[in-house]
């Protein structure tokens, strides 16, 4: 266990002595969020965090699993000097580099959603709801789709199939292609693996 947290420590620090080499004033716009002195202010699907050269923390001050702090941190060293506007939804398994976690994404993600919320499409309506998604009506052939903003510029489109008499229940979990540009594949897979945490009520 002290191995595993000295390894957080070093990673965390690790991300932190790269933040602090970046303008965050000039990143702020670019990835639409806000800054208040020497933090951004990000959210992250249902809750918002600081991120700075000294620390990532919750609206508590509270430090955040590795995960997420990983993801937050990212996301601000990876912004692109032009906002993107590739929008066109895409599975992860097309994403740069996306090859060997594509079957983990399927796994710990897609199934994992449509297992848990087999036969309780009202139930997941209403967790991606919470999480501030809204459904996209008589657009796609599915029983439930939802668009959710996992982070600025950075959203997910979740596409669900009910369990019926011929078929188990299946999702999908899509993002846009311009995604690659904030996130790398690991992050990508991460924030697949935090949104599933949450609508389980994990997080």
């Amino acid at each position: 266990m002290a191995s595993m947290s000295m390894v957080f420590e070093e990673t965390y620090s690790n991300y932190l002595g790269q933040v602090a080499k970046i303008d965050l004033k000039a990143i702020a716009q670019k990835l639409g969020v806000q800054i208040e002195g020497d933090e951004l202010i990000v959210p992250l699907f249902n809750r918002t965090y600081s991120v700075s050269s000294s620390a990532v923390v919750d609206l508590s001050g509270e430090k955040p699993p590795l995960e997420v702090c990983v993801v937050l941190c990212k996301y601000l060293l990876l912004c692109p000097e032009t906002i993107p506007t590739e929008e066109t939804w895409v599975c992860y398994r097309d994403l740069k580099d996306a090859g060997p976690l594509t079957v983990l994404f399927a796994n710990d993600v897609e199934q994992a959603i449509a297992d848990h919320f087999a036969c309780g499409i009202d139930p997941l309506e209403k967790v991606c709801r919470n999480l501030g998604g809204f459904s996209i009506k008589n657009k796609y052939p599915y029983d439930l789709c939802v668009r959710i903003a996992a982070l600025p510029r950075v959203p997910l489109l979740m596409l669900y199939n009910d369990t019926d008499e011929e078929f188990p229940a299946k999702c999908s979990v899509l993002f846009e292609r311009r995604s690659e540009k904030y996130l790398d594949c690991e992050c990508l897979a991460i924030l697949g693996a935090l949104f599933v945490a949450n609508l389980k009520g994990l997080l």
